[in-house]
């Protein structure tokens, strides 16, 4: 059965605000829980996120999802966190190495002894994820100590399986994606209990503009019960072979990278 203490001190690194909820609120409301450190870094402060940009121009919504992250961060209890601000949609575009040397640094200083984060698909194939991702996995292997560990967000098969109608409904994954793990190929396969369940929507609602329509469209069970399972797999190796682009992803059906450009 899976101890939440084994992941020691946990750094997660995410390129948009409700990321890290979305994919880890559980994971790190219940290391918060239990006294493990916890600390978070956001790429973006997520100013593009809308449909409706007139009522929400980037710098107004910026500001509020800055406001709206402090909030849900602490209903999961966690106390530090880190902002890389660089533009939301844009992080292909960021000077790698320099995105790299700042996460090197937030890792040399935190120490931890788990990193979560996006794999090379970018668990949606949101370019910002899989750029995020990247630059975090070489970061990791920088900075890291010897012993930690570095985690990525998988879509286990069950999760995908009874999701399906919903996630094309409201178009959650990019075309192509996602990559869907053997549940048996899961490093943490976590369903949340009822409790941290319950902390994890509420940090999420705390997201407003990103979370309230569509939990006024499923109702909040129906919400809690789609987010309440949490995937990390080992991390994809890195190959001198091919240093994959933020386009590429790693395809485990086959173990092997795919690249739309070749």
């Amino acid at each position: 059965m899976f101890d939440v203490r084994e992941l020691g001190t946990v750094l997660g690194i995410w390129a948009h605000p409700d990321d890290e909820a979305y994919l880890s609120g559980g994971l790190m409301a219940m290391a918060a829980a239990r006294g493990s450190r916890v600390v978070c870094v956001t790429a973006t402060r997520g100013e593009r996120g809308t449909p409706d940009p007139r009522r929400w121009p980037p710098d107004r919504l910026a500001a509020e999802r800055t406001r709206e992250l402090t909030c849900s961060l602490d209903i999961l209890g966690v106390a530090e966190h880190h902002w890389l601000d660089y533009p939301d949609g844009g992080c292909a575009r960021v000077n790698a190495d320099a995105a790299v040397e700042k996460l090197s640094a937030l890792i040399a200083e935190v120490r931890p002894d788990t990193v979560l984060t996006f794999g090379p698909d970018g668990n949606t194939g949101h370019a910002d994820h899989r750029t995020v991702g990247l630059w975090a996995a070489r970061a990791f292997d920088r900075a890291a100590g010897r012993g930690a560990r570095l985690l990525q967000s998988a879509v286990g098969e069950r999760w995908a399986r009874r999701w399906q109608p919903l996630n094309e409904g409201l178009g959650v994954f990019c075309p192509g994606f996602p990559i869907v793990y053997a549940d048996s190929a899961l490093t943490i396969d976590l369903v949340l209990d009822a409790e941290i369940n319950h902390r994890k929507v509420r940090a999420l609602a705390a997201q407003r503009t990103q979370t309230a329509t569509l939990l006024g469209a499923m109702g909040r069970a129906r919400y809690g019960e789609w987010v309440a399972e949490e995937a990390f797999v080992e991390r994809v190796p890195l190959t001198v072979a091919h240093e994959p682009c933020p386009r590429c992803w790693w395809d485990s059906t086959i173990a092997r990278w795919r690249c739309p450009v070749g």
